[in-house]
């Protein structure tokens, strides 16, 4: 070891000989970042240019973007589950989604069924036979193209992962810059001693995979199809 140290100064020490200096015995002190790059960017943008580039880029990734208003969010929801195959819908138990008629519309159109604790693993079967899973999602981060999602027990995971397709609903004023900023909002709540959800699923739309050749599939391990449908705040 003695030996291996004294062959690594002298290799180090001609190294430093070659480039006319002296040997640096210890790291040279960083300089301070010019800018905070991580809280920074893209938070020049307004609500308006976050929502188009978060929209564009999820686009970029094969999610289907739909921009609705309070008037029109049913029948824009319908339409996508009609496209993706209907029948079976399942739709998380999330009370915002019961708060904007969309539960009750879903299982008046569809017999959809709704997430319940207490039902255990009947609802992972319903989420494995249903064509379509229905979540709302805690924010949208322009970055990434990708959706947030709080895990509860009456918002099973299995929702958004198990069914042929994920559609997500979002307030478009929750679409953040970048994960940076979902970070500092979930410091906030644990600064507020909020109940932290049990599990943050961070999706950047349907499954895909491109392990074998470089050949790019979807669907491999989980939802072949997602879609966004963001909600105008009115």
């Amino acid at each position: 070891m003695l030996i291996n140290q004294q062959n690594r100064t002298a290799f180090l020490d001609e190294i430093a000989r070659q480039l006319g200096r002296e040997a640096r015995k210890t790291p040279s002190e960083s300089k301070p970042p010019v800018n905070n790059y991580p809280q920074t960017r893209l938070t020049d943008k307004t609500q308006d240019e976050l929502c188009q580039e978060f929209m564009e880029f999820a686009s970029t990734q094969k999610v289907k973007c739909v921009l609705s208003r309070p008037e029109g969010l049913i029948g824009d929801l319908m339409s996508l589950c009609d496209e993706y195959g209907g029948s079976p819908v399942i739709i998380s138990g999330d009370q915002r989604l019961a708060d904007l008629g969309i539960t009750t519309a879903l299982k008046e159109q569809f017999d959809a069924w709704e997430w319940d604790p207490d039902k255990g693993e009947e609802n992972i079967h319903m989420a494995e036979k249903a064509k379509v899973g229905i979540a709302y999602a805690e924010a949208g981060l322009t970055e990434s193209g990708g959706v947030v999602l709080f895990s509860a027990p009456e918002r099973g995971r299995s929702v958004s992962l198990l069914p042929e397709t994920s559609i997500f609903v979002l307030r478009k004023s929750t679409i953040l810059p970048r994960v940076a900023q979902m970070a500092q909002r979930l410091h906030h709540m644990a600064q507020a001693g909020e109940r932290m959800p049990s599990c943050i699923n961070l999706i950047g739309g349907p499954s895909s995979t491109a392990d074998i050749e470089l050949i790019k599939v979807f669907g491999v391990h989980g939802p072949v199809h997602a879609a966004y449908v963001v909600l105008e705040d009115c």
